[in-house]
């Protein structure tokens, strides 16, 4: 090869050399490296947008909710702002370890001080978990204490594959005593059940996670406490709803209760929320799942925090907030209330009929809650019959072409779910004594008035806030012991009305 073919091969392999480097840097900065999604100890900005339910899921979908915001937001909201307590605050998200099959992760909410957490490849051993069976009729349980109910972990309870991150502790715990100090934090309970599972969760080497049964779908695994009540179940409906949007699900997981509370009424809800509902001791034997999910406990969320923590938080419409996003008010009570219509096919909310008006007297009558019930619920008004009766004969002499009144007695404790939140929906008003049945109030129309009646020894502030948090018209007649004057009631249900027009 002569010097000037020689000199042209060398300057077709530079320029060659040259255009293939061009090309590569521009794929590349088209193409950037995706940011492992399990980087330890960063804020992140996560596209958290549930992807699409293939053909083959199980899964229900989720439901069109008309209050429904997007939850894969592209900065988290301030700290201690309204989105932040009811909202996608979880904006830390750290991994102690992350592997080809198995992965674990919280996200963290310095608002709320609690953490969502997840994993992949977790293998549970429900012969390891102390507890009561769960899921027997009341009647057969009676008497049994709630600590046995509460599940005490051993070591090991929770398994999961070892990956990249993990500190190879002797005693193979998968986080330190720091991890959850500061991420699960222990708080006010006695009994942290959250942090205690993810304190047994031992690390084993690749290969050796042995599973009787695999769950391939997302599965939430919750604990819950005071299972009986509707105030304390709303908060854990609650947590579960937000924690299935947090980790970006695509339809509704299905969920294990790692409790071993037995039937209740309330029970019938989580059927209807999720996509399929068991008891860890109904499981056999092992079982690993491909994706669980740590829902917090029930007090961890705003509506239960809002009892001892001061923020500033007034409920709006979705439509507005669409349209002036304003961290300081909310629309997500709504969209979990619409979320619970939904589930019992009450969705979408009926125009009322013109001059029609429910009032829901919400009322409290004795059933037997739990284990150790007497069947006897306390009285919150002494004379709540006195003023039932007294509020349908006003009603009745009320009534008048312009306005026709109906009065609803709300005897929830033995009525279907289905028949509760219908009554809360189709409600102008709702008056009753301060009990857990107001709870359903989240489930409310906006233009829904609130007439509370509260007896001295129960002066608390749960109803006002979830009225000021769905943004409902709220009055309260406080007594100064338990008896209430008919008329004085009455007369307050007459002001609400003059505001009315009627």
């Amino acid at each position: 090869m002569n010097r000037r073919k020689r000199s042209l091969f060398v300057r077709t392999l530079l320029f060659l050399f040259a255009l293939n480097s061009i090309c590569i840097f521009y794929y590349f900065r088209l193409h950037p490296r995706p940011q492992h999604p399990l980087d330890e100890e960063q804020n992140l900005n996560l596209n958290l947008t549930p992807p699409s339910l293939s053909s083959s899921s199980s899964l229900k979908p989720w439901p069109l909710l008309p209050s429904f915001l997007p939850w894969n937001i592209s900065s988290f909201p301030p700290v201690g702002s309204c989105e932040a307590y009811f909202g996608n605050g979880f904006s830390r998200s750290i991994s102690p370890m992350r592997g080809r099959n198995g992965f674990f992760r919280c996200h963290y909410s310095e608002t709320l001080q609690s953490s969502i957490c997840e994993g992949g490849a977790i293998r549970m051993d429900p012969a390891r978990i102390a507890m009561s069976r769960g899921g027997e009729d009341l009647e057969k349980v009676m008497g049994r204490r709630e600590e046995d109910e509460l599940p005490r972990y051993e070591s090991g309870a929770f398994q999961i594959e070892e990956g990249e991150g993990w500190g190879r502790r002797e005693d193979r715990r998968l986080v330190d005593q720091a991890f959850l100090d500061q991420y699960l934090k222990h708080g006010a309970v006695y009994m942290h059940t959250m942090r205690s599972l993810v304190e047994s969760i031992r690390v084993v080497p690749t290969g050796e996670l042995q599973c009787d049964q695999v769950i391939d779908e997302p599965t939430l695994l919750v604990t819950r406490f005071e299972y009986a009540n509707m105030f304390h179940t709303v908060t854990d409906w609650y947590s579960a709803y937000v924690s299935s949007r947090v980790t970006g699900l695509a339809g509704r997981p299905h969920l294990v209760f790692i409790d071993g509370h037995c039937k209740a009424q309330l029970e019938e809800t989580w059927k209807s929320l999720f996509t399929s509902v068991r008891y860890a001791k109904d499981f056999a034997g092992t079982v690993c799942f491909r994706h669980a999910i740590l829902s917090p406990l029930g007090y961890e969320t705003a509506l239960f925090k809002g009892l001892t923590e001061s923020f500033s938080c007034q409920g709006s419409t979705a439509n507005i907030l669409r349209q002036n996003p304003d961290y300081q008010k909310t629309a997500r009570l709504s969209e979990f209330g619409e979320m619970l219509l939904s589930s019992f096919d009450l969705l979408p909310i009926p125009k009322r009929e013109p001059g029609m008006l429910n009032i829901l007297f919400v009322r409290r009558e004795d059933y037997l809650a739990h284990p150790r019930h007497n069947g006897k619920v306390q009285s919150r008004l002494s004379n709540e019959l006195e003023v039932f009766d007294s509020v349908q004969t006003w009603a009745k002499m009320k009534n008048n072409m312009k306005c026709k009144l109906n009065v609803v007695n709300g005897l929830f404790a033995h009525m279907h779910m289905k028949e509760q939140l219908q009554a809360i929906r189709d409600a102008s008003i709702v008056i009753g004594a301060h009990g857990a049945g107001l709870t359903h109030l989240v489930s409310a129309r906006t233009d829904t008035i609130v007439l509370e009646i509260i007896a001295s020894m129960y002066r608390r502030p749960h109803f006002q806030l979830i009225s000021s948090w769905k943004g409902l018209e709220y009055h309260a007649i406080n007594l100064p012991g338990s008896y209430a004057r008919p008329t004085e009631v009455t007369e307050e249900l007459s002001k609400i009305m003059k505001s009315l027009g009627c």
